[in-house]
């Protein structure tokens, strides 16, 4: 899929891209869930399917809270505060703690809110304020945006199509 230029295709993208993740998220047993057997974030590591869904809901969150702050006028702390991007391995391991006891209907239910939260800022928003001004450094905020959502949705759908093979559960 191409980048997203505009609104309607950033929105096009998220959705596309979060069907076919909750496609292969549905297959998945609740009792293989905090199974750590899934290549992790970090080199080296594994982690759970639950640990991908935390992730993938800790960035989401992180989206919230930068634009929500940048309407604000406050400062935004990228990627997150008390983080640099150096340190993006660490940031990953606290989402897993963050989301640890959550179950994992729970889990889907958090990553769908956080979604649907992220699709409504864009709404808000105009092209110009999306796509026609840098927001963060060279990037524009349609194009933050796409890297912590669709892009992420996207690898999170391989790994796990991956996984359930070598599972047995493809």
């Amino acid at each position: 899929m191409p980048v997203p230029q505009t609104k309607a295709e950033l929105l096009e993208a998220i959705d596309a891209q979060f069907a076919r993740l909750m496609r292969e998220l549905e297959r998945v047993p609740d009792q293989r869930y905090r199974e750590p057997s899934l290549e992790g974030h970090a080199k080296g590591t594994v982690m759970s399917v639950g640990d991908l869904v935390a992730y993938l809901i800790g960035w989401g969150e992180l989206v919230i809270k930068w634009i929500d702050r940048d309407q604000r006028g406050e400062p935004v702390d990228f990627p997150e505060t008390g983080y640099k991007w150096n340190e993006l391995g660490k940031l990953a391991q606290k989402f897993y703690v963050d989301f640890q006891a959550l179950s994992p209907g729970e889990l889907v239910a958090r990553l769908k809110q956080s979604k649907e939260a992220i699709e409504a800022r864009i709404r808000d928003r105009d092209e110009r304020t999306l796509y026609e001004r840098p927001w963060y450094g060279k990037f524009t905020l349609g194009r933050m945006i796409q890297f912590n959502t669709s892009s992420p949705y996207a690898n999170a759908h391989g790994r796990l199509r991956k996984w359930k093979k070598v599972n047995g559960l493809a």
